[in-house]
């Protein structure tokens, strides 16, 4: 299938590891081009020496107010467009309800919330028609995780502002979606797993509630990822897609 992404542009917050960098990879491979962020000067330069020219990076913060408009000048002027977004925030830390701090959910609230209705709902407003969004989330959406409080009450709220923001754009062309990650083998579930004390049954134990047996490679994720953004997934929007193996038990 040809999913007519040569030459689009793509903004890919947390673009240098990951989910984020499997989707940007995924992205440059269909003939894509990527403005990558992340808040570490040596992950970007890195990552935009792997892509080649089909990439540019900007350091940044998604919780900084001004990031969306670097981000959209950045596509700008580098190559006069923007089709689209990936918004992915870093991991909020790990804990349950009664040990999570005002000060963790103030700090996760900027980030893995409101930096990403930001720098979507402004996204959205320069996109043209055919545009697209895709949030990053997690199953949390549809299902509480163990020690992820701060992911279990923020990401159902975002998962519904990305179902608003698509009734809201999709007058305009422009579709709203959301990923919702299970267990892949990225540096945050290690470290996940790593946290239970016992990673390597930690890994064990997940494995077995994956109908597949096993976590997600992340460029399974990103191949995922591209086919939303791209034009070849037209008439989806407003939905909450699990890549998870068959992990969620909910419809």
């Amino acid at each position: 299938m040809d999913l007519d992404l040569t030459d689009r542009v793509f903004l890919v917050t947390g673009g240098t590891r990951g989910l984020g960098r499997a989707t940007a990879d995924a992205l440059v491979a269909e003939g894509a081009r990527v403005v990558l962020s992340s808040r570490s000067p040596e992950s970007v330069r890195g990552a935009v020496g792997e892509l080649g020219d089909r990439a540019t990076g900007v350091v940044a913060d998604i919780a900084d107010t001004d990031t969306p408009d670097r981000l959209v000048a950045a596509a700008q002027e580098r190559w006069g467009r923007l089709d689209g977004a990936l918004i992915s925030a870093g991991g909020p830390p790990i804990g349950p309800v009664t040990g999570i701090t005002d000060e963790q959910w103030t700090a996760a609230f900027g980030s893995v919330f409101l930096g990403a209705v930001r720098l979507a709902r402004e996204v959205g407003q320069a996109l043209a028609p055919g545009g697209s969004i895709a949030f990053v989330l997690s199953t949390s959406v549809r299902s509480p995780i163990a020690d992820l409080a701060i992911s279990n009450g923020l990401r159902p709220g975002l998962a519904m502002v990305a179902k608003t923001l698509a009734d809201e754009l999709g007058p305009a062309g422009v579709r709203v979606n959301g990923l919702l990650p299970g267990r892949f083998g990225t540096e945050r579930v290690v470290e996940l797993d790593a946290a239970s004390g016992d990673p390597v049954a930690s890994r064990a134990a997940s494995s077995k509630t994956i109908p597949l047996g096993r976590y997600g490679e992340p460029e399974e994720f990103g191949r995922v990822a591209a086919f939303v953004l791209s034009p070849a997934a037209s008439f989806v929007s407003g939905s909450m897609l699990p890549v998870d193996g068959g992990m969620l038990r909910t419809l």
